[in-house]
């Protein structure tokens, strides 16, 4: 007799609000119906200067290789305007076949769809071991979440041999994608510095702004690259443009902008850095201006390259839903781009079509569903890698 509905392990986790930084007991909720079936579980909070601290889940069941792991994230995002939800959003709601609530897509349903795959597959004694890995900072800075988690992980020997991330990778119906890989992400704060004089007067003085208008354009509406397989051409988008200049008869003295580049592995975070500052070295000297830059890099581009793995996802997928997921690397990123430096790592999850937006909401018969087809991807995974008991 299983103990875990998947249904209502997501209504008891949507109760929980757990807006990035806050628990609100989510992991509580996890970890106590994840003990009841067997599971070792530790929660960690961590903290770093500048960061909130954040809760984090490791469980694990059995002791052998191989270890299949699921991660994902019990954070979510605000509600916004509660007004304009038909129901509050913290309460998960029934109607016309669909939960609606903050977090049940994105990705309250899939973590509870591990929870009642796992009791499944444990009953039927796989060689191997299952781990669940699951921050609270998803959704945030990510800097105490699932990378520290990683690094605690490696300190104590906790290896992973593949992993599953719970994201909402189908886009309109389940099944019909499975996220193999993601683009990098790169922010950059850009600041041009000319000389400040008065508009009648410009050859007095050296407007900043113009130069910075037209390397921005050049950046945003050339490709940086002609693509990579499986990924499209790289892009920058324009995110923010500030100068700041309170007077009307004044060329001001600097101008910044903020902008986004989302990569394809063509770059990594140094090479594609060093690009950009050559050729605003080069902008910048034939304008007469000086600049500096700040880029953060969230991420980089990967592509996951274990074919018998996604083989095995894709087919049980496509045995379940009767149709074969496209393989995808589009979207923003995940915590998979921390996870893939210790382990292949795919996503698969949900419909997205509702997530961070108002009335968030999952078929019911889909949360019944994803279970299912992470109960088979563990059956086929231990039967594959790991053999029977």
């Amino acid at each position: 007799m299983t103990i875990i509905d998947p249904l209502d392990l997501t209504c008891a986790l949507v109760r929980r609000a757990s807006v990035t930084p806050k628990d609100e007991g989510a992991l509580d909720v996890l970890s106590q119906t994840l003990e009841a079936i067997g599971f070792r579980c530790k929660t960690m909070t961590f903290e770093e200067t500048g960061a909130d601290p954040v809760r984090n889940l490791y469980a694990r069941w059995g002791e052998d290789e191989p270890v299949f792991c699921f991660a994902g994230h019990t954070d979510v995002v605000p509600a916004g305007d509660e007004s304009e939800w038909s129901a509050p959003p913290f309460e998960p709601t029934q109607k016309d076949g669909r939960l609606y609530g903050r977090g049940v897509a994105d990705m309250k349903g899939a973590i509870a769809a591990f929870a009642a795959a796992a009791e499944r597959a444990i009953a039927k004694r796989p060689r191997g071991s299952i781990v669940m890995m699951i921050t609270g900072d998803e959704e945030g800075p990510a800097i105490n979440g699932t990378k520290k988690l990683l690094d605690w992980m490696a300190g104590e020997s906790e290896n992973i041999s593949h992993c599953l991330v719970g994201e909402p990778s189908s886009s309109e119906k389940l099944g019909d994608m499975l996220k193999v890989g993601r683009r990098g992400s790169m922010n950059c704060w850009l600041t041009v510095f000319g000389a400040q004089g008065h508009v009648a007067y410009p050859a007095r003085a050296n407007n900043p702004i113009p130069a910075l208008l037209k390397k921005l354009l050049t950046l945003s509406e050339n490709a940086l690259d002609g693509g990579y397989e499986n990924f499209q051409p790289s892009n920058l988008q324009i995110t923010d443009i500030h100068v700041g200049n309170p007077a009307a008869n004044v060329i001001p003295s600097r101008a910044a902008a903020r902008f986004n580049i989302r990569f394809n592995p063509n770059w990594t975070g140094e090479t594609l850095e060093a690009f950009l500052r050559a050729s605003l070295d080069a902008a910048a000297a034939a304008a007469g201006v000086r600049y500096e830059l700040s880029a953060v890099c969230s991420g980089g581009a990967f592509l996951t390259t274990d074919e018998t793995f996604i083989d095995l996802v894709t087919g049980v997928i496509e045995d379940r839903t009767g149709f074969a997921p496209e393989r995808s690397t589009s979207g923003g990123t995940s915590d998979a781009r921390f996870i893939k430096d210790f382990a292949p790592v795919c996503e698969f999850g949900l419909v997205g079509e509702t997530i961070h937006k108002v009335d968030e909401h999952a078929a019911i018969a889909d949360i019944r569903s994803l279970a299912d087809i992470y109960e088979t991807i563990l059956d086929r995974y231990f039967g594959a890698f790991g053999g029977r008991a």
